[in-house]
């Protein structure tokens, strides 16, 4: 695999675990207090500070240094929530999968209250999104909103509507926690499976 911790620049694409993983925005619409942007600048030794949101050229740009079947999955991630820019996703999706690449979003699941205007499953789905991850952090939406603080009434049962729509898409669904006190996994866990999503916690 290529080594390109592009460090003088902003990293838009980094791996990690056999993946690739792209870094699209540092923007959220929750503020999780347990989010690892307060904490540290990135993970895995790359500074995920972005200067600002790189465009749909440079993303596609960066992506043409890789070789892409070198990689297990292509992965939406990062420093912030990439269906933010929602539009920018889509197409990069689109680019991927015609280069033959599999495709995972990790999401916070408020696309559908981030993107009023658009059906975010079907237009996920129509551009070839193979799988998605998305954050649950809590067992109720009294403790969802007050841990993860999210900018848009209703998010948890949004994310949970995410969660049950992706899984009726076909796409392959599973739902994460991050290991802190305040959640309860074990309640989590069963939430996920009830939804027929799988289920990961995170470190």
């Amino acid at each position: 695999m290529s080594e390109m911790k592009n460090s003088k620049k902003d990293t838009i694409c980094y791996e990690a675990h056999d993946n690739l993983y792209l870094n699209i925005t540092n923007k959220c619409s929750a503020d999780c207090t347990f989010c690892i942007r307060k904490f540290q600048t990135g993970v895995y030794g790359y500074d995920l500070r972005l200067s600002k949101d790189p465009s749909l050229e440079e993303i596609i740009a960066w992506l043409e240094k890789y070789e892409l079947s070198e990689y297990g999955e292509i992965v939406f991630t990062g420093f912030g929530e990439p269906t933010l820019r929602f539009e920018t996703l889509l197409e990069i999706i689109k680019w991927l999968k015609s280069k033959g690449a599999y495709v995972r979003l990790d999401t916070n699941g408020h696309a559908q209250l981030i993107n009023p205007e658009r059906n975010v499953i079907k237009d996920l789905k129509e551009a070839g999104l193979d799988a998605v991850s998305v954050s649950l952090n809590a067992e109720s939406q009294e403790k969802y909103d007050r841990i993860c603080k999210p900018k848009y009434p209703n998010a948890y049962l949004a994310m949970i509507g995410f969660t049950r729509g992706a899984i009726d898409a076909g796409m392959d669904t599973r739902m994460t926690v991050v290991k802190v006190p305040e959640i309860n996994i074990k309640k989590c866990r069963e939430i996920a499976f009830s939804l027929g999503a799988g289920f990961h916690v995170r470190g």
